[in-house]
């Protein structure tokens, strides 16, 4: 008799932990019967698949390659049981979205209203996480799509350009409008004392890297790992502006855009899938709504 999906996921934790009884203990069930039914699987297979000579458990070479193989299987199960719930009328379905953070702060509000007033009957699980995580999470089937930067990919990542976003000088309103259109010189910004976001983020490096390019080094009073506390802090502190996606200044009444010269960096913006993922119905819906928001907010297409 061959493996059953028990002992596929019985062998790949043994394999994460190391260990039968923590493996034992996550799965719920005896170590003397994850034991007898990892040994079931190795005549199954006609293989030893683990080697459990040392302190750590640790797959054979037989034993990786089969673990390799069970998690594209239980991934390619898993897609298949959501392909036989997902409902082309949208009546019901759920989607998983990742978004780097500068694109949740402004995106998030009217994708998801634009997608709750059109398919209501769609749940959302939204994560906000950094780029090479949601790449990796893409490829492990834990998410349908992701929304981030064009860069180098990882094989397997699908990628579509969805529009380009500016870096923009972001002040208090007030003080935005007394300047009008007027472009800061960039020695200016040598000036400037400035909030911005920590080192974490992809956006500081596009920062820092056009600082370099002019040789200013702005005084920085606040470094924050959040763009929330940023806003805030510009929102609140007069003298203090920050550098953001400009988009973030358009629904925002207490923030206001300050055009410098030379413009500050551009991104693009991109929709990220699985190249060979199953696309359900409700992330083929997301995919129009979110070309149909760049076309209608006037968002620079990429």
């Amino acid at each position: 008799m061959g493996p059953e999906l028990r002992h596929l996921r019985y062998l790949i934790a043994v394999a994460e932990h190391g260990n039968f009884t923590r493996a034992a203990e996550e799965l719920r069930i005896s170590q003397p019967t994850l034991s007898q039914q990892i040994k079931q699987l190795e005549r199954a297979v006609g293989a030893q698949l683990l080697d459990r000579s040392g302190r750590r458990v640790r797959p054979t070479d037989a034993g990786a390659a089969y673990v390799h193989y069970a998690r594209r299987a239980l991934r390619e199960l898993a897609a298949a049981d959501r392909a036989v719930l997902d409902v082309a009328d949208l009546s019901r379905g759920h989607l998983r979205l990742a978004l780097t953070p500068t694109f949740a702060a402004y995106l998030v509000g009217p994708l998801i209203q634009a997608l709750h007033t059109r398919h209501p009957g769609v749940t959302l699980d939204l994560r906000e996480m950094t780029q090479d995580r949601m790449e990796a999470s893409l490829l492990a089937d834990e998410l349908d799509l992701g929304i981030a930067f064009a860069k180098t990919h990882l094989p397997g990542i699908a990628a579509t350009p969805l529009f380009t976003e500016p870096l923009s000088l972001v002040t208090g309103a007030h003080r935005a409008e007394a300047r009008g259109e007027r472009p800061l010189p960039v020695h200016e910004l040598a000036d400037q004392q400035l909030a911005l976001l920590s080192s974490d983020f992809v956006t500081r490096s596009h920062i820092d890297d056009y600082f370099a390019l002019h040789r200013i080094d702005p005084p920085i009073a606040v470094e924050a790992n959040t763009i929330q506390a940023l806003t805030e802090i510009v929102r609140r502190t007069g003298p203090l502006a920050t550098v953001l996606p400009l988009a973030i200044t358009d629904d925002d009444p207490h923030l206001g855009p300050v055009p410098v010269d030379p413009p500050l960096p551009t991104r693009v913006a991109t929709l990220l899938r699985r190249e060979s993922g199953y696309e359900s119905a409700a992330a083929h819906a997301f995919t129009g709504l979110v070309h149909d928001l760049v076309r209608t907010r006037g968002y620079t297409p990429a």
